[in-house]
């Protein structure tokens, strides 16, 4: 893994709606992707980790709406550019080429009525109207094969494909171009752990076979931290905590971090109570004042209903947290 950023987020703000009655979804995040890593991106659901992925992307559809921010691309060749800037024809050829996404449902993202191979050549035919019919259903039967799938299995239908290779697919679908950064929104949560375990071991092989760089989002922490290199922890539209995979796991900070890791059990060592987190998620549209976690903290105290916490690094620790229990030293961002 490289230190050289690909991507970075700089107080993005994404919002549902206008005036008044908008959503605040997403809350001044600031994050950075480097060359050659895994992200992951860890929240209960309704912390705003799609949204943050389809509005890096211009994905996002009506009524949602990028209010403030930056999100900077550094390609491999030539300057560094606003992906929030690009014209539509400068997005488009962005899109795939650069960055793709393998979305949360595969069966819903592949369309129905097509072959297999009709959906993997459509993106060369649009990215690539160089090559050949002959060249592209050649890179087809490759990225398959890459993936794990037969050659025979091009002229197949989505319906026909078991739901791992369908996923196993979508993969081959986003890698076909060869794009810097592949965003992978919850991938496998409609797998069994079986088929779970396979695709994450396969994804993890050809990001060292290929070199692209991999943000992975799931409300799984226990996932990433078996496979990611940083951990981004998201609540209310913020990042409320980032580390290094190792040491969210062994020493997270921020209290709903710990909740997140005492909601699942450990595969090693002594048996332990699962704790989870009590109380529900806020309401974006009426957050709670101060630290949005406070209410349902176990260990908030006076500053945590009144101020909002800082992302910060505490104790010049390479680590960053949102949290009034840690001094602040540095603000990131």
């Amino acid at each position: 893994m490289s230190s050289t950023p690909v991507l970075e987020i700089r107080n993005l703000n994404v919002e549902y709606g206008l005036g008044d009655q908008a959503v605040r979804a997403v809350r001044d995040v600031n994050l950075t992707l480097h060359r050659g890593e895994v992200l992951g991106l860890a929240g209960e659901s309704g912390s705003g980790k799609s949204t943050l992925a389809y509005g890096m992307t211009r994905l996002l559809a009506p009524p949602g709406v990028i209010t403030g921010g930056e999100v900077i691309y550094h390609p491999e060749k030539g300057e560094a550019y606003d992906v929030l800037g690009l014209s539509d024809r400068h997005l488009q050829a962005f899109r795939w080429a650069e960055t793709a996404i393998v979305f949360q449902g595969a069966m819903n993202s592949l369309n129905p009525v097509h072959k297999i191979s009709t959906q993997l050549t459509d993106v060369l035919r649009a990215h690539r109207p160089e090559m050949s019919e002959a060249a592209r259903n050649a890179r087809a039967r490759e990225m398959l094969k890459l993936v794990g799938i037969a050659a025979d299995r091009m002229e197949a239908y989505p319906h026909q494909l078991s739901g791992g290779m369908r996923q196993r697919v979508m993969i081959g679908m986003a890698l076909i171009l060869q794009p810097q950064v592949v965003i992978m929104d919850e991938p496998t949560t409609a797998l069994d752990v079986v088929m779970q375990r396979q695709i994450l071991g396969q994804l993890i092989e050809l990001r060292e076979r290929l070199g692209f760089s991999v943000i992975f989002i799931t409300h799984d922490l226990s996932l990433l931290v078996e496979f990611s290199n940083r951990i981004a922890i998201m609540y209310g539209g913020r990042i409320v905590e980032e580390a290094a995979a190792a040491a969210i796991y062994k020493d997270s900070l921020h209290p709903y971090s710990q909740g997140l890791l005492g909601s699942f059990p450990s595969l090693r060592g002594p048996r332990r109570e699962l704790t989870g987190i009590p109380g529900t998620p806020p309401d974006l549209k009426g957050m709670p004042s101060g630290c949005s976690f406070h209410p349902r903290c176990p260990k908030a105290f006076e500053p945590c209903s009144t101020n909002i916490p800082v992302l910060a690094r505490p104790d010049d620790s390479p680590r960053s947290v949102a949290c009034w229990l840690h001094p602040v030293k540095e603000p990131v961002g």
